[in-house]
């Protein structure tokens, strides 16, 4: 994904505009690449280019922007100089009310272990020595820079590149995990980072995506039952508050929080233990965002287990009640959540900081 992203940045460039439109340019990029895309920002617009540039993160706003215009619902709800404005002024133009903190609060207590990583590796996901625990009702943020191992140790979890070494756990018992199928069967279950292309089918209804995973269950003799289909959908849009005409639209009718929802709502419906989420609120405006959080901590509070992957600090830091950080494939750290950002980067970036159990 960042490589793709680079590449799109370049043809923009590569095609010598006046001006050029960024729609969320660094949602896959290192910080490394987001510092050189910001001075390259700046000086084009030092040449004369005028750049739209949108984006959800807003310290990127008030680093890059003359002015700042808020959409909210297809309208403008307000347009301000940068230095005239602050961050909880836009984010109460964009959510339409006050917001007195940005992730809900931790109301979960931690239950049994339900997952245990003993040296776990994978040759081909470039995954090694992975020592890592995940408690009932606990969020555990995986953090670290892109290409650090995060998204290629969900996978290993997955069995989409099944594991080579060590050794998985699941409520104390020793399991073998070689595909999709192993892990969806032992209640695992994965929300991938590109949600459009690998969560979703756009072209299919809310009803058919919500119940592709757990056919066997809901159609034990292999006859599909329309009704069984339809009540689960219409159930999953009520309690994950989709905003959708029906259960019988189309997921590309749907804004890219909701089209989150449904991929969430599919994986649900195998009731899992253990839910990883890859991404989860990326390129998604800030009131889905806060949707998505609070889903989240409530299905820790009802006893889920989450392993939740972020490129988003301030995420990663609201969000988990521990936070394992990733470097070169192995594990560099382990934090309590009351760890600062400073902690956790500088860990991703192999420096001093180390937490406990790492």
């Amino acid at each position: 994904m960042p490589q793709q992203q680079l590449v799109e940045i370049a043809c923009a460039l590569g095609s010598k505009a006046r001006i050029i439109l960024m729609d969320e340019p660094t949602a896959s990029l290192t910080y490394k690449e987001q510092e050189s895309l910001f001075t390259l920002v700046r000086t084009l617009r030092n040449d004369g280019v005028g750049i739209i540039y949108i984006s959800h993160r807003l310290e990127e706003i008030f680093a890059l922007a003359d002015r700042v215009t808020v959409l909210r619902d297809g309208k403008s709800t307000g347009t301000s100089q940068v230095t005239e404005t602050n961050p909880a002024s836009l984010i109460k133009l964009m959510v339409g009310r006050e917001v007195s903190t940005l992730f809900p609060p931790t109301e979960s207590q931690l239950g049994s272990l339900v997952l245990s990583l003993k040296n776990l590796g994978c040759t081909a996901g470039g995954v090694k020595n992975i020592n890592l625990d995940l408690r009932a009702g606990e969020i555990v943020g995986l953090a670290g820079l892109v290409g650090a191992g995060r998204t290629e140790l969900a996978r290993v979890l997955f069995g989409i590149t099944p594991a080579d070494s060590g050794e998985i756990s699941l409520n104390g018992q020793l399991v073998v995990i070689t595909s999709p199928q192993d892990a969806i069967a032992l209640g695992i279950a994965y929300l991938p980072e590109d949600p459009r292309r690998q969560g979703v089918i756009l072209e299919m209804p809310l009803s058919h995506n919500m119940t592709l995973a757990s056919h066997k269950r809901l159609f034990p003799k292999s006859w599909l039952r329309h009704d069984s289909e339809q009540n689960l959908a219409e159930a999953f849009i009520e309690d994950l508050a989709v905003k959708t005409s029906s259960a019988e639209a189309l997921v590309n009718s749907l804004s890219g929080g909701n089209q989150q929802k449904v991929s969430l709502a599919r994986w649900l419906a195998t009731k899992p233990k253990i839910l990883i989420l890859d991404e989860p609120t990326q390129g998604i405006d800030i009131g889905a965002k806060n949707e998505i959080h609070k889903i989240i901590r409530r299905l820790a509070k009802e006893g889920l287990a989450v392993l939740m992957i972020s490129s988003d600090l301030p995420e990663v830091l609201g969000m988990s009640d521990r936070i394992a950080v990733l470097r070169g494939g192995t594990l560099a750290a382990i934090f309590p959540s009351q760890c600062t950002a400073h902690q956790v980067m500088s860990a991703s970036l192999g420096l001093s900081e180390k937490g406990a159990g790492a």
